[in-house]
């Protein structure tokens, strides 16, 4: 029961705070940047206008004077606010409801099958273009989809097999710094022209890691001109085997495992907060597990760098982290005879819980909105910014 309630936490809340919620401490970034924000910004660093509105959200998250709905209870006569969020997917808490939405959608689009979790990855001497230049990122996308398309075509060209994938930008290590990949959640199947579904569970990955280094590099040629031409061909020399690409091991769909991955790697926010250690005013200490060794680090930054850390994962004005791709973007002539991972109750019954109110009540069995009298309170007006819109 233990263990269940957990899981519920987990997915219906915010995800990076559940450590926080279970060790009693409360180190939030929002105080963080509310302390140092306004210093920071003197200092002169350039800063993107995204990332002046996303922080002043995240600032302001929760302040009733901002914007709240105002509920009263006609029994006993009381009031209760209800503070808006700033919906921003940098903030850790509205990002985490941004997270599970994005998880129920893609569920809702998995087909009934085995997927395979794959990671694009590209070299240090790569990611300060894509830093320079954010379009750049839109390349990663492209590349990493090329790659699977061509494996897939080849297959059988007259049947042209398209398979589902699912791709989702990250641009952060585990240390924060700018660390710009690809998670993919790809069906180990495609349908053809002919062929409702074939089984593709062997996929060659010295095959896959050296068509990816080609597709990326030359993409990137193409968009740099001459001057990459030196570096393009010092990065084959250097990485023959091409550049790395991991495979997780097969994830059934219906799977707790695959719901995870599909909660994990949708969205979430650069750094948990359940991840910071300590916080005294002026420095802020947190951990991370290596990458190469699974070894836990400990680093104490000044809140400034901290603060430059995460603002750089900042995505620009409707820049899409998530993209859709083959059988997962649209429908194909035997789309409709493919079996989906969920039902429709199912799809019925998460629609029906999805709000606020709903999520407190599976989590913790208590509504909110039952005021101590144990009447429901009935919601009589919304302040917006300063606009009183009472009903």
């Amino acid at each position: 029961m233990y263990l269940l309630l957990i899981l519920i936490l987990y997915i219906f809340f915010d995800i990076n705070n559940i450590g926080d919620i279970m060790n009693g401490k409360s180190f939030k970034i929002k105080d963080i940047f509310a302390d140092h924000w306004d210093a920071f910004v003197a200092k002169g660093h350039p800063i993107r206008s995204v990332v002046f509105k996303n922080v002043d959200k995240v600032i302001k998250c929760g302040d009733p004077s901002m914007g709240h709905a105002l509920y009263y209870c006609d029994h006993c006569g009381k009031f209760k606010y209800v503070a808006f969020t700033c919906k921003s997917r940098f903030c850790n808490s509205c990002g985490a409801k941004y997270t599970q939405n994005r998880a129920e959608s893609i569920s809702s689009k998995l087909i009934r099958c085995t997927h395979r979790h794959i990671v694009f990855t590209i070299p240090e001497e790569l990611r300060i273009f894509f830093l320079r230049d954010r379009v750049l990122l839109n390349l990663l996308f492209k590349a990493a989809a090329d790659t699977i398309f061509t494996h897939f075509h080849k297959l059988n060209k007259s049947e042209n097999f398209k398979p589902g994938f699912i791709s989702t930008l990250h641009t952060f290590g585990r240390d924060l710094k700018w660390n710009p990949h690809i998670h993919m959640l790809l069906t180990e199947g495609a349908s053809g022209n002919k062929t409702v579904w074939r089984k593709v569970k062997h996929i060659p990955f010295n095959m896959l890691r050296k068509r990816w280094q080609a597709t990326i590099l030359s993409l990137l040629h193409d968009r740099l001109g001459s001057s990459f031409y030196s570096l393009k061909t010092n990065l084959f020399n250097t990485y023959s085997d091409g550049f790395y690409v991991y495979a997780k091991p097969n994830m059934e769909s219906k799977s707790i495992d695959s719901v995870k991955y599909i909660i994990r790697y949708t969205g979430r926010p650069a750094m948990a907060q359940s991840r910071i250690l300590d916080y005294d005013g002026q420095f802020v200490t947190f951990y991370y597990d290596r990458h190469e060794d699974n070894k836990r680090i400990t680093e104490k930054i000044h809140a400034f760098d901290f603060i430059k850390r995460l603002i750089i994962h900042i995505p620009d004005e409707q820049f899409k982290m998530i993209r859709y791709y083959g059988l997962y973007a649209k429908e194909y002539i035997h789309s409709s005879l493919l079996y989906r991972m969920d039902s429709k109750e199912k799809k019925i019954f998460r629609r029906k819980h999805s709000h606020w109110r709903a999520r407190l009540l599976l989590a913790f069995g208590i509504d909110p909105l039952c005021c101590s009298c144990g009447k429901r309170m009935e919601l009589i007006g919304i302040f917006n910014s300063g606009k009183n819109l009472y009903l």
